[in-house]
């Protein structure tokens, strides 16, 4: 299972029940942050989950409304006695950044490790996910991101029976572990595992133009959130402007890409309602949602 709540929904400014845009995603005790705008610890609050086990906290790109809450994030940590490294993913220069704004967040009692995105897409492995970062078309450099959680095939009991494999290897073979058996056999998972099954996979992106290398990078998604800035059918030319998407945009996105959900967000202050464009988004693509602060979910295995 992932939990995912999308913590705040706005982008530039905050708003009274909107803040800033950021994102957390929980699986097997392990949590990663994505972006930390302003009001991410309140968000994190009336959720009700802590900002001490975060494990890694991942940034989109270097503007403030995507950055400006971790000082605050960092001394809150500290002062909740955290020891363990914490890995901070960005785009070139992340640790120059991020040790700009420590000006006012020094002295803390755990180590920050930094992995720097270079090339235009890059994989890697956070806990216990395959993660992608991909980078978008925004008027800096700016990345999307999608973590995946594979699922081994199907543990077969009449295969492990047929091979004289004694059943006290069967559990780290389900695991997807080698083991070596008492009689010297070598013992590997695709002696008794079926085919992969289908994992899940959460995908994010803000801030960019539609591009092939988004639609390409979520494809699938069991869950895409994708910024919406402007609702309003009129205010194509201003995304293309300023390097952002319509409502619209995305949903095409989402629709070519073929996932099963989308949720909007990183909307514009001068959107006061943008659940007023929910019908029309939706013609485009069925499972939209228009999200609010808080909105979250567990995913869950189809079966």
């Amino acid at each position: 299972m992932i939990e995912v709540c999308l913590l705040g929904t706005g982008g530039m400014m905050p708003l009274p029940n909107r803040w800033l845009t950021a994102m957390m995603l929980r699986y097997n005790g392990h949590s990663i942050l994505v972006d930390c705008g302003e009001g991410t610890q309140i968000a994190l609050k009336e959720k009700g989950w802590s900002p001490k086990p975060i494990d890694v906290i991942c940034f989109t790109h270097f503007h403030a409304d995507h950055i400006s809450g971790l000082p605050g994030m960092l001394l809150t940590m500290g002062n909740a006695e955290r020891t363990e490294p914490l890995l901070i993913i960005g785009p070139k220069a992340v640790e120059k950044v991020v040790e700009s704004i420590r000006i006012i967040a020094k002295d803390l009692p755990f180590k920050i490790e930094y992995k720097e995105l270079t090339s235009n897409e890059e994989q890697f492995e956070v806990c216990g996910l395959r993660a992608s970062a991909y980078k978008v078309c925004h008027n800096v450099t700016c990345y999307g991101y999608a973590f995946e959680l594979d699922r081994a095939g199907r543990f077969d009991v009449e295969r492990a029976k047929a091979a004289d494999i004694d059943v006290r290897y069967w559990n780290a073979l389900q695991k997807g572990e080698s083991v070596t058996a008492a009689d010297g056999r070598e013992l590997t998972p695709d002696m008794v595992l079926g085919p992969a099954r289908k994992g899940l996979k959460v995908a994010y992106c803000t801030d960019s133009r539609p591009t092939d290398a988004i639609t390409r990078n979520v494809m699938g998604a069991d869950l895409f959130i994708c910024e919406g800035m402007y609702g309003e059918p009129d205010k194509l030319d201003k995304a293309k402007e300023h390097k952002h998407m319509t409502f619209y945009e995305a949903a095409a996105i989402a629709k070519a890409a073929q996932v099963k959900e989308m949720w909007l967000t990183h909307y514009s202050p001068s959107l006061p309602n943008p659940k007023a464009y929910t019908a029309q988004v939706r013609e485009i693509f069925e499972h939209t949602v228009v999200a609010k602060d808080g909105r979250s979910t567990d995913l869950l295995f189809e079966d």
